[in-house]
């Protein structure tokens, strides 16, 4: 694996996201395909955030990371509508910790939360964590670099996917 660098941290928590849930997906969004805008899912995601932490909700942009919202204690939050995926919802928030890490000296820890399960998940940015999120961006930026998409490769996730008409229409 090559050297590691802050240019390595060009990458949106979506794309942290869509590596665990789908290659070509991560591919096609990282090409500025994104079809998401239209998705219900994507509208409920939205909703849901805006209702269940209305006085907390306080989207952060930073580049090209956004985070839904931070506490007073420097807890970094992200809410998501399920568990189905929750290791991308994992990384993507550790995405967002060692993002803050590098550029801002910040050390902080997260919070998932799954407002409609009633459930929280602590998360911390270990050394081991670290470098396996290393792992992942060295492999998204293989990924983005190739001149076409991975093949489609049908998963669950599919049916409710905003890319499904481009793999299977």
């Amino acid at each position: 694996m090559e050297a590691f660098t802050d240019a390595d941290l060009t990458h949106t928590g979506s794309e942290i996201n869509y590596y665990f849930v789908c290659k070509r997906k991560l591919w096609l969004f990282s090409h500025n395909i994104e079809l998401e805008s239209d998705s219900d899912l994507v509208l409920q995601g939205k909703l849901l955030h805006e209702h269940s932490y209305k006085r907390k909700l306080k989207e952060i942009a930073i580049d090209k990371i956004k985070i839904d919202f931070i506490e007073k204690t420097n807890e970094v939050h992200e809410i998501k509508r399920s568990r189905k995926v929750e290791d991308a919802h994992l990384y993507q928030l550790l995405y967002y910790l060692y993002y803050l890490k590098k550029h801002s000296g910040l050390d902080t820890k997260g919070v998932l939360n799954y407002p409609l399960l009633k459930k929280t998940v602590k998360v911390e940015l270990t050394p081991q964590k670290e470098r396996k999120l290393q792992q992942i961006i060295h492999e998204i930026n293989q990924i983005t670099k190739l001149t076409k998409p991975p093949e489609a490769k049908w998963i669950p996730y599919c049916k409710s996917c905003a890319y499904s008409e481009m793999c299977w229409g």
